[in-house]
């Protein structure tokens, strides 16, 4: 299969960075992915319940983890925080 660039902020931003193993779907790359249908999205967020999630997200894959399955969370955590560094670390 071959690659497929995310020609979005994404590859740009972590080509800058001298992130090598971001932008690009490809195996053994990080994987931080939302599936959404532009036209559901919407906010279910209030000042007084700000910890909403929205509609219309049915999935969110954070380091190739899927969080959000199905609208609800897995409780998974597999973020991390991304620090610049010498070429391919990570």
């Amino acid at each position: 299969m071959d690659d497929v660039l995310i020609r979005g902020a994404e590859g740009r931003s972590a080509a800058m960075l001298g992130l090598v193993d971001r932008g690009v779907i490809r195996e053994g790359y990080w994987a931080d992915l939302t599936i959404f249908d532009p036209a559901a999205v919407t906010e279910n967020a209030t000042f007084d319940d700000p910890h909403r999630y929205p509609a219309g997200i049915p999935t969110v894959i954070v380091n190739g983890v899927v969080v959000v399955d199905g609208g609800e969370h897995s409780g998974a955590l597999p973020g991390r925080v991304l620090r610049r560094g010498p070429r391919g670390t990570r």
